[in-house]
This record gives C-alpha cells, sequence and structure tokens, in this order.
C-alpha cells in the first residue's frame, strides 16, 4: 500500500511533504539531489528498497523545501535550510531520537546536523558522499553534466540521470529523469546548486559523535578516497567499500548495502529501549523530570523551550551512555530508564545532576531537574516497562524538587556500603499509594 503523504510546517513557514512506512526504531531516509516521495513510490527498484529498509524499523522519507510535493515557492537554499526541513518532520512525528541516512547531496546537511544535534541523531550513516562540494565537482563527468543544465533540460535530466545512477542503468535512469522533471523546474535547480557548490562542512567532522556508517561504491564517480577521507575525520567512524558503480543504494547489490545498514543499526536499537526483563529480574528505576516546563514554554515560547529541552535531553542520554543506562523512552520533559544495578542507577542520577549544574553556570535559562530513583520486578512489554515498580519511581520522582535525588529504601539496601550519602527524607504519602513510603535524598554536591 502506497504510504499516505503527510505535511510539517517549518519555523520558518515551508511545508515539507513527508511519509512513514513500518514501525520500529526511527530512521530518517534524506534525499538526492532530486527527490518525489511520490514518483519515487512508482519505481519498482526504489520501492523495493523502501520496503526492505522498513522490514525492521519505522521509515521517514520527506522531500526537502523546492522538491517533489514540498513546497516549491522557494528561491534560497542554505545548509541551514535543510535541517529546518529535517526538523519540522521529526518534530512533527514525535521523534526524540532517530538514525539519519545522508545520501550524496544531501551528506553535508546531515553531517552539520548530527554535529550540532548530538542528542538527537542516534546513528548517522552517510553513502556515496563528502564533506565539501568541491570534491564531488572535480569529477570530470560531474562538470560535463552541469554543463548541460543550462543548455537543454531534457537532455540534462538524461545525462543526470544516467550519471546519478550508472551509465549501464537504461530504464531505471530513463524513469529517474522522468522524476527529476516532475521534482524541480530548472529554474530552481539552478539556485538550488548554486547553494549546494559552497557546502563545506570539513570543520564539522571531528564534532560528531554519533556512531558513524561511511557506505561507499568503489566504481562510483566520486573517488573513493573521499569516502575514506571522511570515516578518517569523523571519530569512531565505520567505512563499509560495496561493489559497483550506482550512486542510487536500491540498484546494484542492494542486499549488500541493506545488510551493513542493518548490522550497525542492530547494534544500537536494542540499547535505546529497555532490555527484556527476565523472570525475577531485579531492575532500578529512574525518572528525570524537568521542574517548571509547561510555565517555562508559556514564557519563554515553544522555540526557546524546546532548545532548553533538548540540552536536558543531550544530558541525560550521555549519563545513560556512560553508566550502562537504558533509555525506555522520552517523556517530552523527562525521560524513564532502566538499570540493572542500582549502583549504577545512583551514579548515573549524581553525573546527571552535576552535569545539570555545571550546564547552569554559564546558562542564560537555568535547567532544574527532579530525578526519582525505585528497585523491583517490572513487567517487559514491547520495549516498555510497567507495574508497581515504575509506577512508584515516577511517583518519587514528582515528590523532589528541582535539582534533587530521591530514592525508595529498597534502592537504599541495594546501594548499601558503595560509598552513597543518604538523607532520610521521612515518610510521604504518594498518589495512587496507599501506604506512605519513606524515601531517602542522595547527597551529590561535594561537601554533602
Amino acid at each position: 500500500m502506497e504510504p499516505r503523504i503527510q505535511y510539517a510546517q517549518t519555523a520558518d513557514g515551508v511545508s515539507i511533504a513527508f511519509w512513514t512506512l513500518g514501525e520500529g526504531p526511527p530512521l530518517v531516509h534524506s534525499s538526492l539531489i532530486f527527490s518525489h516521495i511520490q514518483m519515487e513510490w512508482q519505481l519498482p527498484e526504489c520501492r523495493r528498497w523502501y520496503e526492505r529498509l522498513a522490514q525492521k524499523r519505522k521509515l521517514v522519507r520527506y522531500d526537502p523545501r523546492g522538491l517533489g510535493l514540498s513546497e516549491r515557492n522557494v528561491t534560497e537554499y542554505p545548509l541551514d535550510a535543510n535541517s529546518l526541513d529535517l526538523e519540522a518532520v521529526v518534530d512533527r512525528l514525535g521523534l526524540g531520537r532517530f538514525a539519519l541516512l545522508g545520501l550524496q547531496t544531501s551528506g553535508p546537511p546531515a553531517i552539520a546536523y548530527a554535529a550540532r544535534h548530538p542528542e538527537r541523531v542516534s546513528h548517522l550513516l552517510l553513502w556515496c558522499t563528502y564533506a565539501r562540494a568541491s570534491d564531488w565537482l572535480r569529477s570530470p563527468g560531474v562538470q560535463a553534466v552541469r554543463a548541460l543544465m543550462d543548455k537543454d533540460w531534457t537532455f540534462y535530466t538524461e545525462a543526470v540521470a544516467h550519471s546519478l545512477l550508472g551509465w549501464s542503468e537504461g530504464e531505471p535512469a530513463r524513469r529517474y529523469a522522468a522524476l527529476i522533471r516532475e521534482s524541480i523546474t530548472q529554474q530552481t535547480l539552478q539556485a538550488a546548486v548554486r547553494a549546494i557548490n559552497e557546502y563545506d562542512v570539513t570543520s564539522l567532522l571531528p564534532q560528531v559523535r554519533s556512531p558513524t556508517l561511511v557506505l561507499h561504491r568503489r566504481q562510483y564517480a566520486l573517488d573513493v578516497e573521499v569516502a575514506r577521507g571522511l570515516a578518517s575525520r569523523i571519530p569512531d567512524a565505520r567505512l563499509a567499500l560495496l561493489e559497483g558503480e550506482s550512486g542510487a543504494p536500491y540498484l546494484g547489490d542492494t542486499e549488500a548495502v541493506v545488510s551493513a545498514i542493518d548490522e550497525f543499526l542492530g547494534e544500537g536499537e536494542g540499547v535505546a529501549g529497555a532490555q527484556p526483563a527476565s523472570a525475577g529480574a531485579v531492575h532500578t528505576i529512574l525518572f528525570t523530570d524537568v521542574e517548571g516546563s509547561t510555565a517555562l514554554t508559556q514564557r519563554l515560547g515553544d522555540a526557546k523551550a524546546r532548545e532548553i529541552l533538548r540540552a536536558h535531553e543531550r544530558i541525560v542520554r550521555e549519563a545513560l551512555k556512560a553508566h550502562g543506562g537504558s533509555e525506555v523512552k522520552a517523556l517530552g520533559d523527562g525521560f524513564m530508564a532502566s538499570f540493572s544495578s542500582a549502583t549504577g542507577a545512583l551514579e548515573c542520577a549524581i553525573a546527571m545532576q552535576r552535569a545539570f549544574a555545571a550546564h547552569n553556570e554559564s546558562a542564560d535559562e537555568p535547567i532544574r531537574v527532579r530525578i526519582g530513583l525505585n528497585a523491583g520486578e517490572p513487567i517487559a512489554e514491547e520495549a516498555d516497562l510497567f507495574g508497581t515498580a515504575v509506577n512508584l519511581a515516577a511517583r518519587i520522582a514528582a515528590k523532589a524538587e528541582g535539582g534533587e535525588i530521591l530514592v525508595a529504601n529498597v534502592v537504599r539496601e541495594l546501594a548499601a556500603g558503595k560509598g552513597f550519602l543518604f538523607a532520610d527524607r521521612g515518610e510521604m504519602a504518594l498518589r495512587g499509594f496507599e501506604d506512605p513510603v519513606r524515601l531517602y535524598e542522595v547527597r551529590w554536591r561535594e561537601g554533602g
């Protein structure tokens, strides 16, 4: 069934068309230089590619501004506009964290977004792309095809289709040339190419913190040394060199491409959700909650408040990663996480509060976060956790003040002798629980 076209509105008022396919961890699939999400679905080889990617995850595909079914009345294409388009779609879908696939000309914008928003990009995948446009433009074939753009529009689209997809591709290239003519006008393309020619995100490569996979075909028009250079400059990036000449991942040995993607994403997809709880397993549940988030939004507006919440998301996720915590779910202004160890959960909570304190020293708007912990045997269903242990942890977090860590007595007992300092806060009545619960404050500041 053809995916349903939906629309999102960017911060600067541009309508962006998108669709989703499948269920599971999200993968946002950006475009080649040309894009028409409805016509692509009519291309058999492209449709099979999307269906294969969506077998294990939620695939998100969108048309950037000026292309396809998105708003065409656009005259400027700065690098940052790509981030606005992407952000409109993921925010419309409520995606807190997602994998991002950048292809060819959309590679530099994907790199820039990942470098600037590590808290949102779980994995970065780069296909046959570059950090600076000059690496692509120096190819004699690219220069020859670009020279046709202003002279013969139809002949240009045929030539560029073969250049991108592979000169041996017959019918697929013909169909793609037709898609090009439908996806963008000659005048719009001229403006877009002028902007793309200026892309250079080389300085941002060392700042990428998301796990990164650089995929490249050995016989493709872009020199393989560009891919090697790209992977070498991104910390801990991997390089997958595949056979073939086509710049379209859905042509040639597609299964090799999908297998590399599945293997790479599969390593982290289990970390984002809760680990399955075995019978009798004790988990320590941690909740965070930003104090006064509703008032913050009313006072600062949606955009500024969202920036502050992103800082909260970044700090929490970095602490979870460093202390072996599993993010169960994001709750807008808070998180639920699970730990196999009470000690690890407490160390993570302390690291979070210290990170927030350090952030607040130089921030215009401080972030004050409540943290609550409880331990028990939750019920695991579909990457989520349920039951009394979870409900109690949430109620404990609600009783904390901003900057505090409150825990149930069971957490204190599990961490006995580990060097943590606890202050008895006495018994408290918690909503939904018949009997009062004794709570303890964790002292995390230097000097108690």
